[in-house]
């Protein structure tokens, strides 16, 4: 009797008290992972730390009654380091979640070790719609956007206006070829014609011959596929050969303010692209953003570093809700949710790990136009979720049945 009676007292206390014993090793930890000195370190570098940082202390510090740390590495955008880092995490340091991870082809390493060990992967800032597709997992969301949304959401309209020819300057890893395809297809779905294609190393320094190529086509845009530096880079030095001033179009499929920041406004005036966050839109991206900025220099936040900040947000109810980190249980209570933070109003997350957030379509303002610091996009439209990115359905996610 008195056996039955401890066994029951131990499964009461387990049942009534479910947060409490099912926190691994009593703490609940966050790896922000990332590029922390190359050419994509301002789209989320230390930011990204800071806006995760925000995000646990806004929850108030701790989950179902146990401690929340952060941490964070330098994966040096090459998938060996991601993929050792992030073992080491989980195998010696107990991380239950990992964060950002821009530089796609770091972030399938990564994803290979997340899915083996059963951990959350909430990816804020590589592009590759693959995440969401073949190479989907159930403990793996995309969080801010994708290649497929940037190009869509971009593209179609501009094709539609008459800026029919493309010509596409691109990056040789997976983030950007994925850019490039979506790219392509959109253009030519629009009835737009691509007049050709030129893929440049990662981190290079000089774009003179990819720009010439670019400029001898004649196409009415050259589209950037490529991110960070190497965006930078290129619009800063295509000014230099006066492509604009000659009639092109330059049009960023991936663009973050920190980009444009860069850049300068006189040589990023007029660029057309397409994000899910500025710091400027509305109250609420503005109250949040002036926090971040007096945390961190000043500097505005990317949209890359918003969605680190969103994810561990929206992480952390999942484990308050669900009494547990274990990976698989919050994955699935994090797709049950609403998403809702400073740029979430109710989106949801799907069967095969997609964010479906609202889009929106920007032009930068030219010197004149802007009233402050940071004062750099204005909005020419935007699109819904549901619209902007690719059905389920054509992605190919295991996960998601016929």
């Amino acid at each position: 009797m008195r056996v039955a009676f401890i066994t029951a007292l131990a499964a009461g206390i387990a049942l009534g008290g479910p947060a409490a014993a099912q926190i691994s090793d009593g703490t609940v930890k966050i790896g922000v992972l990332n590029d922390r000195s190359g050419l994509y370190a301002d789209l989320g570098g230390e930011g990204s730390v800071v806006a995760a940082r925000m995000a646990v202390e806004e929850f108030g510090g701790t989950v179902a009654g146990k401690p929340v740390v952060v941490v964070s590495a330098d994966h040096q955008n090459k998938p060996d380091v991601g993929s050792a880092i992030a073992r080491e995490w989980i195998d010696r340091d107990g991380v239950d979640a990992i964060v950002d991870v821009p530089h796609s082809a770091t972030a399938f390493g990564v994803l290979s070790v997340t899915r083996e060990k059963n951990r959350m992967l909430m990816l804020s800032g590589p592009a590759s719609t693959d995440f969401t597709g073949k190479s989907c997992a159930p403990t793996t969301i995309h969080w801010t956007y994708d290649s497929y949304a940037m190009a869509n959401s971009t593209v179609r309209g501009l094709v539609k206006q008459g800026a029919d020819t493309w010509f596409f300057l691109t990056g040789d890893n997976a983030g950007s070829h994925s850019q490039e395809r979506d790219g392509i297809a959109f253009v030519q779905k629009a009835g737009g014609k691509v007049a050709g294609t030129v893929r440049h190393p990662l981190n290079t320094l000089d774009f003179s011959s990819y720009l010439l190529q670019a400029q001898a086509s004649k196409s009415k845009i050259i589209g950037l596929a490529n991110a960070g530096g190497d965006t930078v880079n290129a619009i800063k030095q295509a000014a230099e050969f006066g492509i604009v001033q000659g009639g092109q179009r330059l049009v960023g499929l991936l663009i973050f303010i920190t980009d444009v920041h860069s850049i300068g406004l006189k040589d990023a005036q007029g660029l057309v692209f397409t994000e899910s966050f500025y710091w400027d839109k509305d109250e609420k991206t503005r109250a949040w953003s002036r926090k971040f900025m007096e945390r961190f220099g000043g500097r505005a936040p990317t949209a890359a570093q918003a969605g680190v900040y969103g994810s561990v947000l929206h992480y952390l109810k999942a484990v308050e809700k669900a009494g547990t980190d274990d990976s698989l249980t919050v994955s699935k209570t994090m797709k049950e949710l609403p998403v809702n933070d400073m740029f979430s109003d109710n989106f949801k997350i799907r069967a095969d790990g997609r964010v479906v957030r609202d889009m929106y379509l920007f032009q930068v303002k030219s010197p004149e136009d802007s009233k402050g610091p940071w004062d750099y996009y204005k909005v020419l439209g935007s699109v819904p979720g549901d619209e902007a990115y690719r059905p389920m359905s054509e992605g190919g996610c295991p996960l998601v049945g016929p």
